[in-house]
């Protein structure tokens, strides 16, 4: 059953452009053809094509059916972007399909790149939102300094850098529910100065493990733990 992305679809029964042209140019459905719609936010609706058109496709929305990929707990993971905006891509999309509810774009002190195309990050969201079948996509936040993060709010607010000493692995000290905050630097790590002000403001240290990771695997071992944390 093929799955589309409506945002307005409560108040709009109606296809994007982009989804439309997907469903009539490329999958050639027709009038009666039942699809599932889900509008980002926690509704999945099942609909059928009520006028295919390549631009602005309208739907009959027939029921909601109950919401797909829902957690008992919240996830916020916050990244440095990579310099080569591939790895960041790859990790936005595999962080999406594991199960995440915002992320946040961040410059450090050491960070390489310190600029995103937020409209390329949104349509990688949706697209492995719509593969992995939820109904709820994460929210993407603006790019922003690293100070901004440390008053985020969080219940459970960790930081993994890569300097020696005493961290427990994030798998022990993250505990099951509640909300999650994850910080994860650029490619040169955190600075001291970053990882000092965090512990000033609550954030614990943790460890991902005994390898070194590249940032993008980083993220995405840490919505991995969490998540296996709330199995």
């Amino acid at each position: 059953m093929s799955l589309f992305y409506a945002p307005d679809i409560r108040t709009n029964p109606a296809l994007p452009e982009e989804e439309s042209a997907h469903a009539v140019r490329v999958l050639r459905l027709q009038t009666g053809d039942e699809i599932r719609v889900v509008d980002g936010v926690g509704g999945l609706f099942r609909a059928v094509i009520a006028q295919p058109h390549p631009k602005h496709c309208v739907v009959e929305v027939l029921d909601e059916l109950p919401a797909t990929g829902q957690r008992n707990y919240r996830l916020h993971l916050a990244i440095a972007p990579t310099k080569n905006i591939d790895r960041l891509e790859w990790c936005i999309e595999k962080a999406t399909e594991i199960g995440m509810d915002e992320i946040t774009p961040f410059v450090g002190q050491f960070s390489e790149r310190r600029v995103v195309k937020p409209e390329r990050l949104e349509r990688i969201i949706v697209s492995a939102a719509k593969q992995s079948l939820k109904s709820r996509f994460p929210v993407l936040h603006p790019l922003c300094p690293f100070h901004e993060l440390l008053d985020c709010p969080a219940s459970q607010r960790f930081i993994a850098h890569c300097y020696p000493g005493e961290k427990p692995l994030l798998q022990h000290a993250c505990h099951p529910g509640g909300d999650v905050l994850v910080l994860i630097g650029p490619e040169g790590d955190f600075s001291p100065d970053e990882v000092q002000r965090a512990l000033a403001c609550g954030f614990q240290p943790v460890s991902l493990g005994t390898s070194r990771l590249r940032t993008e695997t980083a993220g995405v071992v840490a919505v991995a733990t969490v998540q296996l944390v709330n199995n």
